[in-house]
């Protein structure tokens, strides 16, 4: 269910100047980097990518959704990491993006650490923007 303006608890602000070949800062000047399409397509790749910002915010974001599914299940995450691949190709006349997400728990057993991953997909804010948008594989 989506949520309403009155349930915001925080608003990030970036904004972008000449697109995939220029500049993204947050209004807060925490974050202000130059983006380049990568090498592959046919860019510089001297700055990062959308896809780059893209995968390291669902990257942490389900490594948070994960604690909070792992501290539910009185599971150890210690030494955890959670990966997030992100493809940019073509989709019929324009482009789309799909998502593999992995996570390395190496306190649990791997049916655990699978059963943590499914559920922290179910509760990860990224995840539940996706679905049923782009194509997200658990691997």
């Amino acid at each position: 269910m989506p949520i309403q303006q009155s349930d915001v608890l925080y608003t990030a602000v970036a904004t972008a100047e000449n697109g995939r070949d220029g500049r993204v800062a947050t209004d807060d000047g925490r974050l202000d980097v130059v983006v380049n399409p990568p090498k592959e397509m046919g860019g510089s790749g001297a700055g990062t990518n959308p896809e780059q910002l893209f995968a390291a915010g669902y990257s942490a974001c389900f490594q948070g959704a994960l604690g909070v599914v792992a501290r539910q299940e009185g599971a150890d995450l210690s030494g955890s990491t959670v990966t997030a691949k992100v493809g940019l190709g073509k989709n019929g006349d324009g482009f789309g993006i799909i998502v593999e997400i992995s996570a390395h728990i190496p306190e649990v057993d791997p049916g655990t650490a699978r059963s943590l991953i499914e559920k922290a997909h179910e509760v990860c804010p990224y995840s539940k923007a996706t679905r049923g948008n782009i194509t997200v594989t658990l691997a």
